[in-house]
Parts: structure tokens; sequence; C-alpha cells
């Protein structure tokens, strides 16, 4: 199997594309901030991600902002910290500023000119808009968990992903899912019967940060630990 073999590239944005965990802990700062003893980054983000997955599992129409929202009043309880609902906001309007990583626009930029490129994401369409303009590439179809009314790892998001790519024109065996997370879509990439591409940008690192443990290693059949690897692989294929 080469990468070669496929014809569209779908996405997984939030720490695949876009930094999101350097991101939070930068949001998070008015409340880490105030706490009486440090916590280590990844357990800052490993708290967040029960909150935040666990919130989009109870409410799955809920607005991604809304639920960022909740997930900073959830950690300031946790922490014993008193916020207000309008610092409670602020974070859930932060993704905007999330950063990209440095090696995605040029990466996505390269493999613009050799595949249709898709983006399901776990986010709501104002904010991946806000994050688009960071990545710099036009994608071919952007499916969000506002359209769809669910949350990865939930069935339905690669459903409607597939659904809808089917009507125009494009067959699963052609597809290849491309993530960091192995819980919100290695996992039901493998429950669809998707091929499947990992980046493993927290190589050089314990845990799952931001994203819950998978449990059980879902299969992938490719991995990388950056974007600039995968182009970079796909250049060498074409060699």
């Amino acid at each position: 199997m080469q990468l070669r073999d496929f014809e569209v590239l779908t996405f997984d944005c939030y720490g695949t594309l876009i930094d999101w965990e350097s991101g939070m802990l930068k949001a998070l700062e008015p409340l880490t901030d105030r706490l009486e003893v440090e916590l280590a980054p990844d357990a800052i983000l490993e708290a967040h991600s029960f909150y935040e997955s666990t919130q989009q599992a109870q409410t799955p129409t809920m607005r991604y902002p809304d639920i960022l929202s909740v997930v900073y009043k959830r950690l300031a309880e946790a922490w014993g910290v008193a916020v207000s609902w309008e610092e409670c906001e602020r974070y859930g309007d932060s993704v905007r500023f999330w950063p990209a990583f440095p090696d995605s626009a040029e990466a996505l930029g390269y493999l613009k000119e050799h595949y249709r490129l898709v983006i399901l994401s776990n986010v709501d369409n104002r904010s991946f808009a806000a994050s688009n303009e960071k990545l710099g590439v036009s994608f071919d179809a952007i499916y969000t968990a506002q359209d769809i009314g669910s949350y990865k790892p939930a069935d339905a998001n690669f459903s409607y992903m597939l659904e809808h790519l089917d009507k125009l024109g494009v067959a699963k065996e052609k597809i290849l899912h491309t993530a960091e997370s192995l819980f919100h879509d290695h996992q039901p990439a493998n429950r669809h019967g998707l091929h499947s591409c990992w980046i493993h940008r927290r190589h050089a690192k314990e845990g799952f940060g931001a994203t819950r443990d998978p449990g059980a290693m879902p299969h992938v059949d490719f991995r990388f630990r950056s974007m600039a690897e995968l182009f970079e692989a796909h250049r060498a294929e074409g060699r």
C-alpha cells in the first residue's frame, strides 16, 4: 500500500493541523495561574480531555465554544477556583487563537496538488473558519460537529462523512483518514473500514494529552510524526 493509492485525504483538524494543546494551555492561564499547586501541562490537558469528552457525549448538539465554556467551569470546580461565566465564555471563544503547527500550511499546500482534502472536525463552523485562515488552503469539503449534531468518536460523524463523500463520487477505499487522536479518529475509522494515517504529534511525550486513552491500539496503515513527514513520504514515492 502506498500513499499514492488514495484520492482523498480526510483530516481531523485540532491536534493534527492546529496545535490545540498549546492553544488550550495558553487560554487556560487565567485559571491555572490561580492554582495553589502548579500542575504539569499534561495533567491539565488530561483533566480537560475528560471533561470535554464527557460533555460532548452528554450534550452532542451543543456548539463547541459552549462545550469549552462548560469545561472551563468544571475545571475550576475541580481545582477549587471561583470563576465567572463571562470568564468561561472567553475560554470558549479561544479556538480562533489556537496556532497551526508550523508544518501544516506547507504540507497541505503540497498535498492539495495530489488529493482532494476534507475536514472532519469536532468543532463549530465559525471556529473552524478562523482556524482555516491559518492553514492557508481551500478544503474540498468541511464536515463539523455542528453540521452533524454529534462529536467524534461517535459513529454518526463518520457515517455522515462517508455518505456525503459517496455523493461526491468518492469510493471508501480511496479515502485515507489522517489524524492524531487514536480515541477520536482511528478507533472509529477502524469500525468504518477506513484506511488511516496516524500523525503522531505527541511521539516525544508520554500519555495522550488532550485526547483520551483509546484503551486498545487501533490499526493504522501509515504512521508519521508530523505533516512534514507525510508529504516527504509522498514525494519519495514519486521518486
